[in-house]
């Protein structure tokens, strides 16, 4: 019985540091581990083994002083909220309400999805009216400026598809827009020329493409359906690969997939209700939050720069931020009257992350939560004439875009967006 236990507590602590090396980012040393003692489920990345050590340490460094609330509580994940900065920075970024409209277009039909590139200087929208629609940022930012005499932001209008635009991705080194639509086909727009007008290439999947997102290094794509496996194409030569386990995949369609910065690991959302961190490496799923709404669809789900957390929004009208390594709902952002969506709903950060906004049906406005404390800051009224239906905030740069059912672009900035 002892051999036993100790078997026991000896696997339990080789799944501890798995899951510590894939927190600090040492995927292959973890997976080399962990297939030596056929961990199973895969462990998930978690900081626990260095919180217990530190715990340990302080235990024997100072056994005169039995209270060790503090560290239990760091152990736990509650309570704590580590964004890079320390609680008492003065936060210099602007709250939602302190942007001003800086550009209005329209589709001929209802703004669905909408994307920035990674470096901020150009944000494309996707339409019912299946048309695709690239914005210059700067030209948008400047073009309310009396006397300004810039091009016209708009520089390129797509054409490709045979029903709704629902999910837009920018390739991360050239000029290449992907698109997904209800017309179940993935297209990929080479956008460097000011012709172009049609996809160079087509990808048709099994069901309508409701997200997908390419990986920080170009060279894969990840694609979400109505249906509930997830796909991962080569950009290259469009091989498509999924998990090797079906008991990996949702239960239901796929409405978000974001991956982190250094690709190594991504995040889906489902109508299941439930949230997935995957290994960027294995494509395997590590960990799966239930219910991480209360049972109702999760509309979106974005993980921040240190990939140490993940925020959703979901269909209980709330949005949530989650300590991965704990598995805790750290905060809750709460709007001030919680009324149910019609449409899914889309949480996202500030450029410094900073503040969480995410938008609101009933009164077109733009909510504003501060990160770290969910203070709540002064809604930003949209004047959308209807429900906002997409919302997407600038990589570098105080602005955001909003798009709405009454087929209306909005783009947000400050006067001063070098904050």
């Amino acid at each position: 019985m002892e051999a036993t236990s100790s078997v026991k507590e000896r696997e339990h602590l080789y799944r501890l540091i798995v899951s510590q090396l894939r927190y600090d980012g040492y995927e292959s040393a973890a997976s080399n581990l962990a297939r030596n003692f056929s961990a199973y489920p895969p462990c998930a990345p978690s900081s626990r083994l260095s919180h217990l050590v530190r715990l340990g340490n302080q235990m024997e460094g100072e056994a005169s002083k039995p209270d060790h609330s503090d560290v239990l509580s760091h152990i736990s994940g509650r309570g704590i909220m580590d964004l890079e900065f320390e609680s008492d920075e003065k936060i210099m970024s602007p709250p939602a309400h302190r942007h001003e409209l800086g550009y209005v277009t329209s589709h001929k039909g209802p703004v669905l999805c909408s994307n920035f590139s990674h470096d901020g200087r150009l944000v494309a929208t996707g339409s019912a009216d299946m048309s695709i629609r690239i914005l210059d940022v700067d030209r948008m930012a400047t073009k309310s400026t009396v006397g300004q005499q810039d091009p016209h932001p708009v520089i390129r209008t797509l054409y490709d598809h045979s029903d709704a635009i629902l999910s837009l991705s920018f390739h991360p080194t050239v000029s290449v827009l992907a698109s997904g639509s209800r017309d179940n086909f993935i297209k990929f727009f080479d956008y460097s020329k000011p012709s172009v007008k049609r996809a160079y290439r087509s990808v048709i999947e099994v069901a309508s493409v409701r997200c997908l997102t390419f990986h920080p290094s170009g060279d894969y794509i990840l694609v979400g359906t109505e249906q509930s496996t997830l796909r991962l194409y080569d950009a290259n030569t469009f091989q498509c690969f999924v998990s090797s386990d079906a008991r990996d995949q949702h239960s239901s369609s796929i409405n978000s997939v974001h991956y982190s910065v250094d690709g190594k690991m991504y995040v889906t959302a489902s109508s299941d209700g439930s949230l997935k961190v995957w290994d960027g490496v294995s494509n395997r799923c590590i960990n799966t939050f239930k219910s991480a709404h209360g049972g109702e669809p999760v509309g979106s789900a974005r993980l921040s720069k240190n990939s140490k957390f993940v925020l959703t929004s979901g269909m209980d009208g709330y949005a949530r931020l989650w300590e991965l390594s704990s598995g805790n709902c750290l905060n809750n952002y709460k709007p001030n009257k919680i009324s149910k969506p019609q449409f899914l709903p889309t949480a996202v950060f500030s450029h410094t992350e900073d503040y969480v906004l995410m938008g609101e049906e009933h009164q077109n406005m733009i909510f504003c939560w501060e990160t770290r404390t969910t203070q709540s800051y002064k809604p930003l009224f949209t004047s959308h004439q209807g429900p906002v239906r997409t919302l997407c905030h600038s990589p570098l740069v105080p602005a955001f875009i909003t798009g709405g059912e009454d087929c209306k672009i909005r783009f947000f900035c400050c006067k001063d967006r070098q904050n």
